[in-house]
């Protein structure tokens, strides 16, 4: 794959001297924004793209670059383990012996620095703790167990401000499978971008950056998974990247960018991170093996071997390093692949690499002179935010507020209803994309209503109908609960892009739960109404359109609280099959004490709170009050009386003497027509006596907005996305 090179990059830039270089950048860094606006196409795999101009005149970054330096100091941090035996009897252990808790360091006293125009890269093997030391500086582990110091121009970098002027590009692809790639940077660009600017000015800075990552040809190509053939896995990561640096952060840091990617595709990331260093940013990344084109692009390296450094500082003095060190680095052989593997090595030796990681040390205090100019902080951290936002950099809205850094740059760039805007238009989107599974939800939905329309077709209002007409009204309303089902997934499939979107502030976790709420509401209006049209009339449920909009509303609520629920659970529950299996059985437990089966008054009292919790119980005891409804309303007379019992199948004639008999008894005179139940006797025997039709639809109701606060608490407190 072919690269794009800015024209204001200079080809010799790989082949200077670190010093030069990064003399080169700070006399004349190119910025963001002329990067953008100055991409040709002399290596790009698309034809040159006029960019126009986003920022006014007096916004116009100038050419002497803005220092920024990211210091980090003794950094330190384990976690406790708990080791068991799991043969105790094969080792002579006590069985009852408590387990072993040992305490295993992931970062053990590591600094170093970070500046602006250069490419850090941290290497190591798995488990050297690369990813480990990204998180810590990104402010991805909790405070309080992590020791040591991180500043920015020599003053403590606090999360808040962190968070609104770096943004963390994951080592997974989390992107929507069914945007394009132009639909995910725009969508990216209305989160990270002030609603001030204009449409046109941002779809602008969208088509610029679709140039800058060279990936005009898979502009209008959607992003795949693995249903869907979508974009290359080396445009998918210059997707993540670009939509994490759409707002220009000051700091970028990124988790093995080149990961499963080809030798030019891991280049060609790497050559846009090296071109967004160079717009006045600081970059670090974790790499595992970099290619030798890749490491003329480096400045900077810090190698890990169990949490330990064993080397840091510029690549150009790999060699002299190891050779001092006693293990020269032969000609034409990859420095950081020999690197490696004598780290390896060294990792297997009784004595570990403690001999690498003491001559680290002395060689770095006698070569720091050499190694590094001094850090100089001509400006104060306000003074340089504030000059940096002035040259158009952290665009979502930022003011001059040089008094307070932190309220320089707004918390969030756009108002909570935009961000419900934008939200909801990219999950519809998506998701109209991937109609077959809503095709697949309506088809069941309408199988099930025609199933029962013509199993319980014209249901009369005889004993037996009755009876019928409950069984109907449990089944259906119990199966509005499991067709929600479907809803498990949607959140534990996006639960991983939102925690990344909403750690560094793209919006806010309110603006998720309420738009996730919006979008859901169509499909189960549509799903309403055609199981509601489906069955009653079909089933001959009384009452008429009156009754029909209640019947038609219950439905509605019925979706609605079953589809809160299984959000709710999806925002605890990780795994989409134990979820599966939780919904399953407490769906039936809801069926179960609902009063179809028993009825409350024979539902034992230790039970009976389960009664009152069933979503289930609400519905199902609207409907019934909506079809037993009218007092005055006869369903059983006479010998109907007899229906049901074994007196049923007698004659007629035999069943008139009995009602005279029955007659004489009770000194009541009943003949074969007269009213013996009402509908208000069938509430009575079904023990629906609490509340009206009303009372349980609000009920309804209430269960689906309960459910999403829980799912928004679930959201703020479950997605901090840091270790302990």
């Amino acid at each position: 794959m072919s690269r794009i090179v800015a024209q204001n990059v200079s080809p010799v830039r790989d082949c200077v001297p670190l010093y030069d270089r990064r003399e080169m950048v700070e006399m004349s860094s190119p910025t963001f924004a002329q990067l953008l606006n100055n991409v040709t196409g002399d290596e790009a795999e698309t034809p040159v793209h006029q960019v126009l101009t986003m920022d006014p005149p007096h916004l116009l970054p100038p050419q002497q670059s803005i220092p920024f330096i990211l210091s980090f100091s003794n950094l330190t941090y384990s976690v406790r383990v708990r080791r068991k035996n799991i043969f105790p009897a094969m080792s002579g252990r006590r069985t009852d012996e408590a387990p072993v808790m040992r305490t295993k360091v992931l970062l053990n006293d590591i600094s170093g620095e970070a500046r602006h125009g250069e490419l850090l890269a941290v290497l190591g093997a798995s488990g050297s703790g690369k990813s480990t030391l990204i998180d810590a500086l990104a402010n991805r582990i909790a405070k309080e167990s992590l020791k040591g110091e991180i500043k920015l121009n020599g003053e403590p970098l606090h999360s808040k401000l962190l968070k609104v002027i770096s943004a963390y590009v994951m080592q997974d692809d989390l992107l929507y499978p069914m945007l394009t790639v132009e639909e995910t940077l725009m969508f990216s660009a209305e989160f990270r971008l002030p609603r001030t600017l204009s449409k046109s000015k941002k779809k602008a800075r969208v088509h610029a950056l679709i140039d800058q990552l060279g990936l005009r040809n898979a502009a209008k190509t959607i992003i795949g998974d693995e249903g869907h053939r979508g974009v290359s896995g080396g445009e998918r990561r210059r997707v993540s990247i670009g939509i994490d640096i759409i707002h220009d952060p000051i700091i970028l840091f990124l988790d093995e960018p080149t990961s499963g990617l080809d030798s030019t595709s891991a280049y060609m990331v790497i050559k846009v991170l090296q071109r967004i260093a160079q717009s006045g940013s600081i970059v670090i990344m974790s790499i595992h093996q970099p290619s030798y084109r890749i490491l003329g692009l480096l400045d900077r390296l810090i190698f890990l071997s169990r949490g330990q450094t064993v080397y840091s500082g510029s690549p150009l003095n790999l060699p002299q390093f190891f050779a001092e060190f006693g293990h020269p680095i032969p000609e034409n052989e990859n420095k950081t692949e020999f690197a490696l593997d004598l780290i390896r090595e060294l990792e297997g030796s009784p004595d570990g690499t403690n001999n690498l990681v003491e001559f680290n040390r002395a060689w770095k205090n006698t070569n720091r002179k050499s190694e590094t100019t001094p850090a100089r902080y001509d400006l104060s951290l306000k003074e340089v935010i504030s000059a940096s936002i002035s040259r158009g950099k952290l665009v979502p809205g930022a003011t001059n507020d040089a008094a307070n850094p932190t309220a320089m740059v707004p918390t969030f760039a756009n108002p909570i209803w935009t961000e419900m805007a934008v939200l909801s238009k990219r999950s519809f989107t998506n998701s109209w994309r991937m109609w077959e599974i809503f095709a697949v939800r309506f088809g069941a939905v309408m199988v099930t209503g025609f199933i029962l329309a013509t199993l319980f077709w014209r249901l009369d209002n005889s004993p037996r109908g009755i009876r019928e007409r409950i069984g109907f009204f449990a089944f259906a309303m119990s199966t509005t609960y499991y067709t929600c089902a479907e809803a498990l997934p949607v959140f534990i499939h996006e639960r991983f892009i939102f925690m990344r979107e909403t750690a560094y502030n793209a919006y806010r976790r309110s603006s998720y739960c309420l738009s996730h709420a919006l979008v859901s509401i169509p499909a189960l209006l549509f799903l309403s109404i055609a199981f509601a049209a489906l069955t009653f009339w079909a089933v001959g449920l009384d009452g008429g359109a009156s009754s029909f909009l209640f019947y038609f509303s219950v439905i509605l609520a019925s979706f609605w609280a079953g589809n809160s629920f299984v959000t709710f659970l999806s925002g605890v529950i990780p795994h989409v099959m134990i979820g599966y299996v939780i919904v399953v059985a407490i769906f039936a437990y809801y069926l179960l004490f609902s009063g179809f089966f028993l009825n409350r008054d024979r539902i034992p009292s230790y039970w009976i709170w389960f009664h009152y919790l069933s979503l289930v119980k609400y519905p199902y005891e609207a409907v019934i009050l909506n079809e037993f409804k009218d007092p005055t309303k006869c369903f059983v007379r006479g010998i109907q009386l007899f229906d049901n019992s074994p007196l049923g199948d007698v004659p007629i004639s035999l069943k008139e003497k009995l009602l005279d008999s029955i007659s004489k008894t009770l000194n009541v005179r009943i003949t074969s027509s007269t009213c013996v139940t009402t509908g208000a006797d069938i509430l009575v025997q079904q023990g629906i006596t609490q509340l009206n039709k009303w009372n349980c639809l609000w009920v309804t109701i209430a269960w689906g907005f309960f459910f999403r606060i829980m799912f928004y608490f679930c959201l703020l407190l479950g997605s901090k996305n840091k270790r302990r």
